[in-house]
């Protein structure tokens, strides 16, 4: 298991904020805290595309061991990260969100 994942806690919301800046940074890259989670669409030219994307999430969900909620359409897909087991977000949500943001970069 990934270090990071290890001895996991809820952060407290003043961690949550700074931790959200550092991953959106100056381009205000698109994650928002919603209802408890950690969340972000992002769109794509075709199905294909979309799918080619969701299959790269499941491929770093699986490696981490950390799995979103996927929301998915014809050229878009929603990723929700919070950690179910301390029933908040820890530092897991915020780093595998960066795994999927650079999965776009």
């Amino acid at each position: 298991m990934n270090p990071v994942h290890q001895n996991r806690r809820a952060l407290s919301a003043t961690e949550i904020v700074t931790q959200l800046s550092q991953l959106n940074g100056e381009q205000a890259l698109g994650w928002r805290l919603i209802d408890g989670s950690l969340e972000k669409t992002y769109g794509f030219k075709n199905y294909y595309e979309t799918i080619a994307f969701v299959n790269a999430v499941a491929f770093i969900a699986n490696a981490e061991d950390h799995h979103p909620d996927l929301a998915l359409s014809y050229n878009k897909c929603t990723v929700r990260f919070n950690t179910h087991d301390v029933q908040g977000i820890s530092v897991s949500d915020f780093f595998c969100a960066s795994k999927v943001d650079a999965l776009v970069a």
